[in-house]
């Protein structure tokens, strides 16, 4: 199994630890994710969730053949238990980010509670590069924060952004040494331990709260249309070229 998990001192660490294939999430992954929050979420003993990569690598996002290979279709794929086992998760969710966060590795942090990056980190949300659109609720959730056009460069163009952009648009709390992230965040992820637990979990819930129901009502529509994208002719030729290791040719396409 490529995740990693581990509760010591009130804090319960997902870590995400395929290296060799640069930390690709695939759908086994995803299931093992989504268990380790709902466990986390039911544990009294845990206080917080801290998210976390391999030294250098967060992740690069989905695992292309094994996503190609069992598509999501419907709300009981993986990747969509994961997401709502991370919406749905009470607790605080830490996440400590190194080096690369590509696809889901970015939009997942819009769903933590605090973000900590290295100043090696690389976000990025290629959606639209690989012939697909935004997913777990960016394209409701990125605009707010930075504004259309910003978004615009961010989801439409697929530029990436540097761990000090992630702060200034209100992904990331903070920019830290590569070294340093993981302690911090574990630190700041320990500090729940001295808080009411209770108290924590109502104020979350007040805070997602507003929101919550129109978030659910984009990831379900996003969701229908990535799965729709996934088995189009754009895809297909990006999927192709990914695998050819060739720039994608959308020049017959209108």
């Amino acid at each position: 199994m490529s995740i990693k998990t581990a509760t010591f001192n009130g804090v319960a660490t997902i870590e995400i630890a395929r290296p060799e294939k640069k930390n690709a999430i695939t759908s086994a992954m995803y299931e093992a994710m989504a268990e380790a929050l709902n466990a986390a979420n039911a544990d009294p003993k845990v206080r917080a969730v801290l998210i976390t990569g391999q030294p250098g690598l967060f992740t690069s996002g989905n695992d292309l053949e094994d996503f190609m290979a069992r598509p999501p279709r419907d709300a009981d794929a993986p990747v969509f238990q994961f997401m709502q086992a991370l919406l749905g998760c009470e607790k605080p969710v830490v996440a400590a980010v190194t080096g690369a966060a590509i696809g889901i590795g970015t939009t997942l942090l819009l769903h933590c509670d605090l973000v900590y990056v290295a100043d090696d980190s690389r976000l990025a949300m290629p959606f639209v590069a690989l012939g697909l659109v935004p997913e777990f609720g960016s394209s409701l959730v990125v605009p707010r924060l930075m504004g259309h056009v910003k978004a615009a460069e961010k989801l439409l163009l697929g530029d990436p952004m540097t761990g000090a952009e992630a702060v200034e648009f209100g992904i990331a709390n903070a920019v830290l040494p590569a070294g340093e992230v993981v302690n911090h965040a574990r630190r700041m992820a320990e500090r729940f331990n001295t808080l009411a637990p209770s108290a924590v979990r109502a104020s979350k819930k007040l805070m997602r709260g507003p929101g919550l129901a129109e978030l659910q009502r984009v990831i379900q529509e996003e969701a229908e249309i990535f799965a729709a994208r996934l088995r189009s002719p754009e895809a297909l030729e990006a999927f192709q070229a990914f695998f050819q290791k060739r720039a994608p040719d959308f020049t017959k396409f209108e």
